[in-house]
């Protein structure tokens, strides 16, 4: 038979098949048996409920729906009655019931045994040995929380503080240093942006549909102003150095060389105060002679961004009614205070400051727990400054060291002196739940539950322009023998004789919500989300034009390349790492075999003489070297490479050892001109064909 009647004879046999009823017969008896067989996993039968909370791992608190089966979490999606997000999800709490029961959960207590090994303890030796070693350490406690909207962390800096340590902190975030700048030209209360009652928004390096502020009410925000079909009721602008997806989607695209946001700002103050946006408030005139050297000729030479784009911005943010400009950093830590200064200034310059759509002076969350830390205190504390004193030999170091929802280890530079620290405390505790690279770090690994599966709570995040409250209730038991954050620091701050004015975790949110005049019998039992309408206060703002001077001073990193990270909550957070329901969504213009993508454009590439799929070693300042993989895409500025943030990791699970590098270990910890702000926001590095 030849080639021919060959494929005549396959073809005529394949219609056989089809027309013939045997086949079909056949195919379903086989796939009724083999779905039938005991071993074979089965979704759970019974009761099927969405149940309204809120995500404790996405870092703004997002809002969702939880789908049980006979109380078992199996999938969550966005919840539209929530007056916060609106029925949008992030990718990180998308994955929350698969992270549930990632291999990366911390299944029991674990001690280091003198080996170095861990080994399973019970809860109840876990508790003896926290007592005692807390007990024992006196006033040398210190705590560190990666979880700013929990009322847990009162309960923790009330235990610190009535054992006589002030040391309690907060993981660096984005509101570090915008409370620093907010303070420095005179605000008196809490920062917010009321981005959603704002017609023109201007982000500075504030990626706002990918990772910054309250994420999910950004994109639901800009789903909703910008329709497929019809005009846009909102204009979205964007500076900063790669065409993320904020670039993308933004109505303008400022092309901004990393680092030079401030000299950005200040030629777009240049630029309203000449067409007459100059609100006046004390340091007007210096402020304005300061800008005035801003020319968009001299921004173009800074910034990259062209004269006419610049002008373009500027004269749209005058024709908005309520314009709003944000300041913020790729990572969301290690930014500096000067740019969100200079962004007030441009809020003050065009009147949007206390007022509907611009910024907000908001209240601080009131504290309910006795003894515990005001949050306007915590929050200018920065945990840097402690632990390079502590590896310094300027501070002692801790004899009791807690961690709580946090991975210092992973998320900070290594000369931030947090391994040091860890390594010189006398005993030291990770409550987590994930095993993290500070986890293997710890004396004592103590298994969390995730909020799905006890009560926490969610109180006004960074970036939000409203005061908002939210309950975090158990819809599912504890993940093997994992409890509750809350109510074991509750226990053991009994045990050692503490007061806190609370018995529990309900009554402790009872609280809050009593002192907001939220409805709690109705969040609890429903999910319901409070939003609170409060006065702004009057604050004294200035143009404190001597201070904005001094930052914008800053030198740029050094290195032939600057390095733009790039943040996907997509990819995890320090704490979670990349959720094994996401892995499929991880790029490969991301992740490339186990090597982080540079991508570059077509200029950069010929000066660095590689092409797309080419290894090239990049080497910091620092001497940190990595080994990348370049691709090309020309939605990057020249002399820049781009790298997603949160990979690397040398711990959890499969998912995540060993993919990639982790962009922190190209940055260094400077310090702000005249803030003295430690920041690592910028990475410049040399690179080589590998």
């Amino acid at each position: 038979m030849d080639r021919r009647g060959f494929l005549k004879f396959a073809a005529g046999g394949t219609v056989g098949l089809v027309a013939s009823p045997i086949i079909w017969n056949t195919l379903y008896d086989a796939v009724y048996w083999t779905q039938n067989w005991g071993w074979i996993p089965r979704v759970p039968k019974g009761e099927s409920r969405y149940l309204p909370t809120v995500s404790k791992l996405c870092p703004s608190g997002t809002g969702f729906l939880v789908r049980t089966v006979s109380g078992t979490p199996v999938r969550t999606v966005g919840d539209r009655n929530n007056p916060v997000t609106h029925g949008a999800i992030t990718a990180l709490a998308a994955a929350e019931a698969e992270l549930r029961v990632s291999p990366a959960r911390i299944k029991t207590p674990l001690r280091r045994s003198a080996d170095g090994a861990y080994v399973a303890v019970t809860w109840a030796e876990a508790e003896r040995l926290l007592k005692e070693k807390m007990q024992a350490a006196g006033s040398s406690v210190a705590a560190v929380s990666g979880d700013p909207t929990s009322s847990i962390n009162e309960v923790l800096s009330s235990m610190l503080n009535q054992k006589g340590s002030s040391d309690f902190y907060f993981m660096p975030g984005d509101e570090q240093p915008a409370a620093l700048a907010w303070e420095a030209m005179g605000g008196q209360g809490r920062l917010g942006y009321d981005m959603e009652g704002s017609d023109c928004i201007l982000a500075v390096g504030a990626p706002v549909l990918e990772s910054w502020g309250v994420v999910a009410a950004n994109r639901s925000l800009f789903n909703r102003t910008h329709p497929v079909a019809g005009e846009a009721t909102q204009k979205l602008l964007y500076a900063g150095a790669v065409q993320n997806n904020t670039a993308a989607g933004a109505d303008l695209w400022l092309p901004m060389k990393s680092g030079t946001d401030m000299a950005l700002m200040l030629g777009l103050a240049r630029l309203l105060i000449k067409a007459g946006k100059k609100n006046f408030a004390a340091g007007l005139g210096n402020f304005a002679a300061f800008a005035e050297a801003y020319t968009p000729e001299k921004v173009a030479s800074i910034t990259g961004v062209p004269a006419a784009r610049l002008e373009e911005a500027a004269k749209m943010l005058v024709a908005a009614k309520r314009p709003l400009v944000i300041a913020g950093s790729a990572l969301g830590s290690g930014g500096a205070a000067g740019p969100v200064m200079a962004a007030v200034a441009l809020n003050m310059l065009l009147g949007s400051v206390n007022r509907q759509g611009g910024m907000v002076d908001m209240p601080f969350p009131v504290a309910v727990v006795d003894h515990a830390a005001a949050y306007r205190a915590t929050i200018k504390k920065n945990l840097v400054d402690y632990t390079q004193a502590v590896a310094a030999g300027k501070a002692a170091a801790p004899a009791f060291l807690l961690v709580y929802a946090a991975n210092p280890v992973y998320a900070l530079p290594a000369d931030s002196g947090v391994k040091e620290t860890i390594a010189k405390a006398g005993f030291s505790v990770a409550v987590a739940s994930f095993m993290s690279e500070t986890c293997e770090s710890c004396d004592l690994v103590l298994p969390a539950a995730l909020g799905m599966e006890a009560f926490d709570d969610v109180q006004t995040p960074y970036g939000s322009g409203r005061v908002t409250y939210a309950l975090a209730r158990p819809v599912a038991r504890p993940f093997e023998n994992a409890r509750s954050a809350g109510e074991l620091f509750i226990a053991l701050a009994q045990e050692l004789g503490l007061e806190l004015g609370v018995k529990d975790m309900p009554e402790l949110l009872y609280k809050h919500a009593y002192a907001l005049g939220a409805p709690f019998r109705a969040m609890l039992e429903e999910g319901k989300v409070h939003v609170a309408g409060f006065d702004a206060p009057v604050s004294p703002l200035f143009y404190n034009w001597e201070a904005i001077r001094k930052a914008a001073s800053a030198p740029g990193a050094d290195g032939d390349l600057q390095v733009a990270p790039v943040t996907v909550l997509a990819v995890g957070t320090p704490q979670t790492a990349i959720p094994p329901f996401a892995t499929k969504v991880v790029t490969d213009y991301q992740l490339k075999g186990r090597y982080s993508v540079a991508q570059m454009n077509g200029a950069t590439a010929a000066k660095l003489k590689v092409k797309a799929g080419d290894l090239v070693r990049l080497v910091a300042g620092n001497n940190v070297e990595i080994t990348v993989v370049a691709a090309i895409f020309e939605g990057i500025l020249p002399d820049t490479v781009s790298l997603v943030a949160g990979l690397g990791h040398t711990a959890f699970d499969e998912f995540s050892k060993g993919k990639g590098a982790n962009v922190l270990a190209l940055t260094s910890v400077c310090r702000e001109p005249g803030t003295g702000l430690p920041v690592w926001g910028l990475a410049g590095v040399k690179a080589a064909r590998a």
